[in-house]
């Protein structure tokens, strides 16, 4: 049970959580904090410092100058703490910097999910539009906002200027008889009025073309609904400043597992360290349209190479024949065969922005004593190989897992 204090709990935000988190099993609103008097079906106070039940994180969703009063007492109490507000200063961001080397906290320009993908597809868009397309931002808040340009769109064009070379600078609105756009701009526009929840569209405009990626909220509640989110992760974590992308790579970690069936391993121990050696081998083995996966290659002390990879059983007889033709005629090499044997893969976008994921996979297989033959990486993949007769167990377990 993750125990929250609702920080703002008379708020529009404080609102929208008191009744969704009301209905959660898993969480908890043990307190309230807010400067009004409100009723709460939890007790409430005007401080976090007044506030006398335990607890094991803050979610804030007030206003900036709030977080100079409760950040020494979250501190002091190894709070973890979801900071939801816009608008932070230097000074504040300087706080939360080193308020982090205690404690875990979670922040970000906005809560939703969406809109942290969003920041993905525009680094991604970036990266391939480069310098030829002139990027403009336009943000649509309702008419009670204070600060602008706002907190999300800021996040958007820092994470726009992240991956480029040369970094825009920010020219929020213009104005006046000479306002001629410099390449260097990247404009941030604000509109506030009526009930606007929140709307945002990067507009990158090339020659003769236009791409336009935006999000609209149309209520509080997916911001809530990431508060929450936000609120089960950082508890899990050790001290730091942690971001929505950092929540989105561990969830994305594992999201897809494969099995290939009828596998064969092939392993080759003591060949001389000779790359023409090698060479012919895999040469041998593609003029003969045999296909190869999972190579691995390990050099030892006394000169000689081990070399393995699968095949596909359907390959295995002509696979034989043609290597035992190469053994042959190099003393001291051994051949080995391992059939009956899947390929497992699991795959995730989030991969390789996390560490510990190779460790969950091999840790949770060795528990369930389940082999593990041969192994492959890359940035987003792992594949290993495991007997056929444990493959219904494995994946039972890897789903189980990673929440597949």
């Amino acid at each position: 049970m993750v125990r929250v204090i609702l920080n703002g709990c008379g708020g529009r935000m404080g609102t929208v959580l008191t009744n969704l988190i009301g209905d959660m099993s898993d969480m908890k609103i043990v307190a309230g904090i807010d400067i009004v008097d409100v009723s709460r079906p939890y007790p409430t106070f005007a401080s976090l410092e007044a506030c006398t039940v335990d607890a094991d994180v803050v979610v804030d969703f007030t206003s900036p100058k709030t977080l100079h009063g409760f950040l020494p007492i979250a501190v002091a109490r190894k709070l973890g703490i979801v900071v939801a507000t816009t608008g932070l200063t230097q000074v504040e961001l300087d706080l939360l910097a080193q308020a982090s080397t205690e404690i875990a906290i979670f922040r970000s320009g906005n809560m939703s999910l969406g809109i942290n993908l969003v920041q993905q597809l525009l680094q991604s868009t970036t990266k391939v539009l480069g310098e030829r397309y002139d990027i403009e931002i336009i943000e649509k808040h309702h008419n009670l906002k204070k600060d602008s340009p706002s907190g999300t769109a800021l996040m958007l064009a820092d994470s726009i200027n992240s991956v480029r070379i040369n970094k825009l600078r920010y020219v929020c609105g213009r104005e006046g008889a000479d306002t001629l756009r410099k390449p260097d701009e990247l404009g941030i526009h604000s509109l506030r009025g009526g009930t606007i929840v929140g709307q945002h569209e990067v507009t990158f405009a090339g020659q003769d073309e236009i791409i336009s990626i935006g999000h609209q909220a149309f209520s509080r509640q997916v911001f809530a609904t990431g508060a929450i989110a936000a609120a089960a992760y950082i508890v899990r974590q050790k001290p730091g400043i942690y971001s929505m992308q950092d929540m989105i790579h561990e969830s994305s970690a594992v999201t897809t597992l494969y099995t290939y069936p009828e596998e064969v391993l092939v392993s080759l121990e003591d060949l001389p360290r000779d790359m023409s050696v090698i060479s012919h081998l895999y040469g041998v083995l593609a003029e003969n349209d045999v296909f190869i996966d999972m190579i691995s290659h390990t050099g030892a002390t006394n000169g000689h190479l081990s070399v393995s990879f699968t095949i596909n059983a359907k390959d295995q007889v002509k696979t034989e024949a043609l290597l035992r033709e190469l053994v042959a005629t190099h003393d001291g090499v051994h051949l080995g065969i391992v059939d009956n044997i899947t390929k497992l893969t699991v795959e995730g976008p989030g991969m390789e922005f996390q560490s510990g994921v190779a460790y969950r996979v091999f840790s949770c297989m060795a528990k369930a004593g389940i082999p593990i033959l041969a192994v492959t990486t890359s940035e987003s993949k792992i594949s290993y190989i495991s007997p056929t007769s444990d493959v219904d167990r494995a994946v039972a377990i890897i789903k189980k897992e990673f929440g597949i």
